[in-house]
């Protein structure tokens, strides 16, 4: 019997937390990732609301505060470097723009890998293939390994998840896409950031540098306008050259990070979108995180609705006691109001991220100013407070898998 067998495919943050949490539940989970490796690095995320509930109740937080990035805020620059609006960290009780906890992607993801090492099987560089559903169970092949029969499976991998291209339909029908592009590099500290993160905004282009938790370096954000171009899909070299055409001469420091972005090995290039879909399950395959309902990293709420989304599948199937179609739809009824908020993009929406001319870069950066003073204060405690947005169950009682 392969009832309590799942196999999730996705080592980012959603997969990994899912598995952790089914583990406890009385599941065999088996964790399928297309990386060679675990993926190190990537771009800082939040931790905030109901999400950082949930990695206190998996009793993870202390780890995840050892590696947290030390931030104090965000300020923004014009073209001379000159700052002409700044939130700190403490604004919104911790909870604004900068959120009092700030961690790398990739670090993140190893304090769950970690946490994950007994009783969790992970594949690398291998992918699911193809996906046959039959009363009693799924049949999967992959890329490499030989095929495999799993209670359920579940896609967390991503806003490209190729879980759901195989049982839902082609990403076409799901994925809206936002007409901008990011591009995430990690570069050397030569830029005296003294804690905070700095913005500049050019028309039609964004450039953010971060603080990092590694000494010497720093990480960049380029964001920019562009139409659906499959740019995330193109080798580093032409990503490269797309960004340096892109951001040279923009003005601030963007010449000197298309300098270092060339020696840089540590790119990472999305399209935005969201993910929008009628239903998250289909027979005993069901989507977790940006795969499911991707919310855009514009609202800062990818990383909290994905571990607050694992949360609440896995302890609704704890509660059925294995009755897939009972969990699922659970969790569905419980998670769709808080993802339909979370999904709503805050103010300006891609024109207060990558403002398009000199005019919208002046008002949003007076919109910044006074982003702590009524009335803005109330709207924008309003977008931050989307994160604590539901009623966490308590799954403590719930049965162990039948």
């Amino acid at each position: 019997m392969h009832d309590k067998d799942v196999l999730i495919s996705g080592a980012g943050v959603a997969g990994p937390a899912l598995a952790h949490l089914l583990v406890r539940a009385g599941y065999r989970p088996t964790v399928v990732e297309r990386a060679p490796v675990p993926r190190p690095g990537g771009q800082t995320v939040d931790l905030r609301g109901a999400g950082r509930t949930v990695v206190e109740r998996m009793g993870l937080l202390p780890a995840v505060r050892e590696v947290t990035v030390e931030e104090r805020g965000v300020v923004y620059v014009d073209t001379t470097g000159r700052r002409r609006a700044r939130m700190s960290a403490e604004a919104f009780g911790g909870e604004g723009m900068v959120a009092e906890i700030e961690v790398m992607r990739g670090d993140l993801a190893q304090v769950l890998l970690d946490a994950t090492q007994d009783g969790v099987e992970y594949l690398y560089d291998d992918a699911v293939t193809a996906i046959e559903q039959d009363e009693d169970g799924v049949a999967v092949r992959f890329r490499r390994a030989p095929s495999r029969r799993f209670g359920l499976v579940v896609g967390a991998d991503g806003l490209h998840s190729g879980v759901r291209a195989l049982a839902f339909g082609p990403e076409e029908r799901y994925v809206r896409p936002l007409g901008c592009a990011t591009a995430f590099v990690t570069v050397p500290d030569r830029y005296g950031l003294d804690g905070w993160m700095h913005m500049y905004n050019a028309p039609g282009a964004t450039l953010a540098l971060r603080p990092d938790r590694v000494p010497g370096q720093v990480k960049a954000l380029m964001a920019f306008r562009t139409p659906p171009s499959g740019i995330h899909r193109r080798d580093p070299a032409a990503q490269r050259a797309l960004l340096t055409r892109t951001f040279a001469g923009i003005g601030w420091v963007a010449d000197q990070v298309v300098a270092d972005l060339q020696d840089s090995t540590a790119l990472v290039v999305e399209e935005l979108g969201r993910t929008r879909m009628a239903s998250w399950s289909s027979g005993r395959v069901g989507l977790l995180g940006d795969a499911a309902w991707c919310p855009s990293p514009l609202t800062g709420l990818g990383t909290s609705t994905a571990l607050v989304g694992a949360y609440v599948l896995a302890g609704e199937l704890a509660r059925a006691a294995g009755d897939h179609r009972a969990a699922f739809a659970a969790y569905e009824r419980v998670m769709r109001p808080y993802i339909d908020q979370a999904q709503e993009l805050p103010p300006g929406g891609i024109n207060g991220f990558v403002p398009s001319s000199r005019i919208a870069i002046a008002f949003f950066t007076g919109m910044l100013r006074w982003m702590d003073r009524w009335p803005l204060r109330n709207l924008m405690a309003a977008q931050f407070g989307k994160a604590d947005a539901i009623e966490l169950p308590d799954y403590d009682e719930a049965p162990a898998a039948a």
